[in-house]
């Protein structure tokens, strides 16, 4: 049996007028994320989480914010590719924990329905999946509802357990 660890993080400016994607949910909010893509940053987080457990470089790397390939893509699709390497490499997912922290809007209420989709999305148990919000007490470019940032750690199995 194979263990890997990885952590992940990624850190987005909010903007008026767009749309806020976290963990594969559209959030209602009068700010969004500026990006390339759909600019979820909770599953950008869970990519490079995902893929630094294997040493295979980040985001940036597989989907480069440089292409128009990946302009405006949902990345839910990002996170099923990333998924395609982990078990194209023989492992699997034993646990993700993502950490999101935003001033507002309060995002307790979308966070069974992020752990469902995201989930869904990497082929495993909803119980393998945990989504947790917090603000910064005001404090900083969060805490002044500039931007979002989002902390993602992921146990990976491979070997004879990765098959189940």
């Amino acid at each position: 049996m194979d263990i890997r660890i990885g952590n992940g993080y990624d850190v987005h400016a909010l903007a008026e007028g767009l749309p806020l994607w976290l963990g594969g949910v559209r959030i209602e909010s009068a700010k969004g994320c500026i990006a390339h893509s759909d600019g979820d940053v909770a599953i950008h987080a869970l990519c490079d989480a995902l893929l630094g457990a294997l040493a295979l470089g980040d985001i940036g790397k597989h989907f480069p914010d440089t292409s128009d390939e990946f302009r405006g893509i949902d990345s839910k699709i990002l996170l099923a590719r990333t998924m395609e390497l982990i078990k194209g490499a023989g492992y699997r997912l034993g646990n993700a924990d993502i950490t999101i922290a935003m001033q507002k809007p309060r995002l307790s209420p979308y966070i069974s329905e992020m752990r469902e989709t995201l989930a869904k999305v990497m082929g495993t148990d909803v119980s393998s999946v945990s989504v947790k919000a917090t603000t910064t007490e005001k404090l900083g470019f969060v805490g002044r509802s500039e931007g979002c940032e989002v902390f993602a750690t992921v146990l990976l199995i491979g070997g004879e357990m990765a098959v189940r």
